[in-house]
């Protein structure tokens, strides 16, 4: 089963940038589709963003369009969420996971997640 470690959230100011790693253990990474989730406080977690096995296709919520990239690398077990341009409706836990292609089903376990704060 794959585990999962995000890092590289913190404190960032409107309009800053922050690039969130996810380290995935486990042999079936470079098959599985991933994803990035978030879940602002008081809110249910949401999906932003997904990459196919090859990291040729992406998805993303209309929220993020233009600001966020998703890109991982398969040798290293790890996807990656470039965000730029920060808002503050940004702030949430962010949380990656494997993911059903199209559904964005998650289908491992969570992880602990790293914590996303914009300030105004």
């Amino acid at each position: 089963q794959v585990q999962l470690a995000e890092s590289g959230g913190g404190l960032v100011q409107t309009g800053g940038s922050l690039r969130l790693s996810c380290a995935a253990s486990g042999d079936t990474f470079s098959t599985t589709p991933m994803a990035w989730f978030r879940q602002a406080p008081g809110k249910e977690r949401d999906f932003v963003a997904a990459i196919s096995t090859a990291g040729v296709t992406t998805y993303y919520t209309d929220s993020v369009k233009g600001r966020f990239t998703i890109s991982r690398n398969n040798a290293e077990s790890t996807v990656y969420l470039q965000m730029n341009s920060l808002k503050f409706e940004d702030t949430a836990v962010y949380y990656c996971n494997k993911v059903s292609w199209r559904t964005w089903v998650a289908l491992g376990a969570w992880g602990q997640g790293t914590q996303v704060t914009v300030s105004s």
